[in-house]
Parts: structure tokens; C-alpha cells; sequence
């Protein structure tokens, strides 16, 4: 595996080593003990997955301590734009964001770390999105932000009529009024 360090501390782009034969593929994406000697000591408690078609956006999310998550986020079929931002106060990227595209065809992953809002844009239809967490769900730690926050300014590779949206994401706070508890 490749562990690509970002423009953003902490947050890794990570490349499997992918093995094709004429029966397909085959390749490992997670090991612990390889992703210890990368920095990346997590303990993973839940996996989690979506199906969603193209224009879906969920995000942008996170989860306050005591459970506050690390998440391991790949696409298993399709196309996404996945952003992460630095919500970290003491930070020297605080408030910056980094985007990717994941997809079945590149077998990227993402390490978002605790501190990070994360969110995502579905590019195609029958988009399978999969993620590995740190901890539990726990609906009253969510935190969030609107994902068409003016001061983030963020490009989601679609626009902005296309987004397909949940009620809950609609109506998120804006990036300046988040009380960031990291």
C-alpha cells in the first residue's frame, strides 16, 4: 500500500497495490498492522455503506468527542468527490479542505481523521460507498456544516441545482458558526 501524504496534516490518500489477472482482481484494503506502521493507529468498531445516484451530496459531517470519529472511505462501485475539512482550532490548516475523486475504477481510500468534517458527492449513478469508523454513532455528538458554505467555498464538481440533498444537510449551520470541539 501507498500512504500519500496530503496538503493537509493527518489526512492520508492511500493507494493499494492492486493484483489483475484474467479472473479480475484481487487486493487487501485494510491491515492493520500495515496501517500501524503507516501512523494510522485505529481501532475500527463499525462499517458502514451507501448506495446513492448520481448528484447525492451528504456532508458535510462529523461527530463531537466522546465520539468523535476516524473514518476509512472508499468507493466500491462509481464515482465520488470526497472532501475533508480541517476543523482542528489549533491547527495549522484549520478551516482548509482537501478533495479527491474515489472511485471502483482507482481503489483509492481516504484516512479522515477525528477533527475533519467529511462529505461527498455521488459523480455516477449506482455510486456503492463504503467507510470504516473509529466509533460508534451517536446522534447527539453529530455536528456538521452546510456543504455550500460561502467561506469554505467549496467545488463539488457538480452543479449546484444537480445536488440531491437530505433535509438534515439542507439546514446544517454555516462554517462561521461552528463551534468546533476539536
Amino acid at each position: 500500500m501507498n500512504f500519500i501524504e496530503t496538503s493537509i496534516h493527518d489526512l492520508l490518500l492511500i493507494e493499494p497495490k492492486i493484483w489483475r489477472d484474467e479472473r479480475g482482481y484481487f487486493y487487501e484494503s485494510y491491515n492493520n498492522k500495515v496501517f500501524a506502521e503507516a501512523g494510522i493507529h485505529a481501532e475500527f468498531v463499525q462499517d458502514n455503506q451507501s448506495f446513492s445516484q448520481r448528484g447525492t451530496l451528504r456532508g458535510l459531517h462529523a461527530q463531537a468527542d466522546p465520539f468523535a470519529q476516524g473514518k476509512l472511505v472508499r468507493v466500491i462501485q462509481g464515482k465520488v468527490l470526497d472532501i475533508a475539512v480541517d476543523i482542528r482550532k489549533s491547527s495549522p490548516t484549520y478551516g482548509r479542505h482537501y478533495s479527491v475523486e474515489l472511485s471502483g475504477e482507482n481503489f483509492r481510500m481516504l484516512w479522515v481523521p477525528p477533527g475533519f468534517l467529511h462529505g461527498f458527492v455521488t459523480l455516477e449513478d449506482q455510486t456503492i460507498f463504503s467507510y470504516k469508523v473509529t466509533n460508534l454513532y451517536n446522534k447527539a455528538s453529530e455536528i456538521g456544516v452546510r456543504w455550500n458554505d460561502p467561506d469554505l467555498n467549496l467545488d463539488w464538481g457538480i452543479d449546484p441545482g444537480e445536488a440531491i440533498l437530505s433535509e438534515k444537510d439542507q439546514v446544517l449551520p454555516f462554517f462561521k458558526d461552528l463551534q468546533s470541539p476539536f
